[in-house]
């Protein structure tokens, strides 16, 4: 079967960096904000404009792709995967790895970097070129037969076209469709593709 992962918010707690870093930011940077509902757009989450969120992220974005970690036991069970015959593909449509410059060479090699370092294998990986996060037509082109996606408009989406594993966080708790299998861990997701 070929799996294919998200890293941001699969891999990654990105939820939780952003609502520990944005919060910093913006109490350091004398900016009011109000935490309500978890959303996906943080914009929302912290009722702050999209160009204090730009700034936040121009600020943090290399912190982040260098030092956050994976999630416990993406490795061990992405190995597993792996060993019992799967095919891995990461997929990320993470802010600039699209470009076609300095700024996006750099955000793809501190992504292989930060993948290597966290003992992620795969046989390969797609930088979506998707402007608006997207990724049904790397699915399509590779021919993925399981996602594992956080985004909930990835989910909602992608789930048309193959089953799709929601790694629940609170921004996406909503994501119902019969072809979504929602899972709390890396152990979790491996028991539902050893289901399937």
């Amino acid at each position: 079967m070929r799996i294919g992962i998200d890293i941001d918010g699969v891999l990654t707690n990105i939820g939780q960096f952003v609502i520990d870093y944005t919060s910093k930011y913006c109490v350091e940077n004398n900016i009011e904000y109000t935490i309500g509902d978890i959303d996906y757009d943080y914009c929302k989450t912290f009722n702050i404009s999209k160009e204090i969120e730009d700034n936040f992220w121009n600020e943090y974005l290399e912190y982040y792709a260098v030092n956050e970690k994976a999630r416990p036991f993406a490795s061990e069970v992405i190995e597993k995967l792996k060993n019992d015959g799967n095919e891995i593909y990461i997929i990320t449509a993470r802010w600039l790895t699209n470009r076609g410059d300095e700024l996006g060479d750099n955000m793809r090699a501190l992504v292989k970097k930060w993948l290597s370092e966290n003992r992620i294998v795969y046989d390969k990986l797609i930088f979506s070129k998707a402007e608006n996060e997207r990724k049904s037509q790397e699915i399509i082109e590779n021919k993925i037969d399981l996602m594992i996606e956080d985004n909930p408009n990835n989910i909602k989406e992608l789930s048309q076209i193959v089953p799709v594993i929601c790694y629940v966080t609170e921004y996406n708790k909503n994501c119902v469709e019969d072809k979504i299998t929602k899972c709390y861990s890396w152990y979790d997701i491996y028991r539902s593709i050893k289901q399937i």
